[in-house]
């Protein structure tokens, strides 16, 4: 047997303001209600469908690229536009890293982590596999 993925674990200079930003960004909630001089916040999607994510409080300041990103797509009913202009009004910044032209868009949270908005939404993504996998 494999071992089960518990959470994916962010080190944080403020844990408590980077959970919730992405407690906004991705609609989630606490995992348990944190106290003000919790060191570790951990978020959850409220279906149980996604790995927790974990914000741990370090000292030492992010000194260069992630070298693990994530990778979000606009919801089913939105688009890549709308979720871009709601992802920048709430404190995400552009960022090049170099990707050149693409179809996504590279992002930073208010820490400064990097993550890419993709163009199609999970539905659009499902029909493109089942597309492609079924032979049409």
């Amino acid at each position: 047997m494999a071992p089960v993925v518990s959470q994916l674990t962010i080190d944080s200079a403020d844990p408590h303001a980077l959970a919730r930003w992405w407690l906004e960004v991705l609609d989630w909630s606490y995992a348990w209600e944190p106290a003000d001089d919790d060191d570790e916040i951990e978020i959850a999607p409220p279906d149980g469908g996604a790995t927790n994510w974990l914000f741990l409080k370090v000292s030492e300041v992010k000194a260069s690229k992630n070298r693990l990103h994530v990778d979000l797509r606009p919801p089913n009913g939105s688009d890549q536009a709308t979720e871009l202009d709601r992802l920048l009004g709430l404190g995400a910044t552009r960022v090049d890293i170099g990707q050149g032209d693409v179809p996504w868009h590279v992002l930073a949270d208010p820490e400064g982590n990097e993550f890419c908005l993709l163009r199609g939404t999970p539905g659009q993504a499902a029909a493109a596999l089942a597309a492609a996998t079924s032979g049409t």
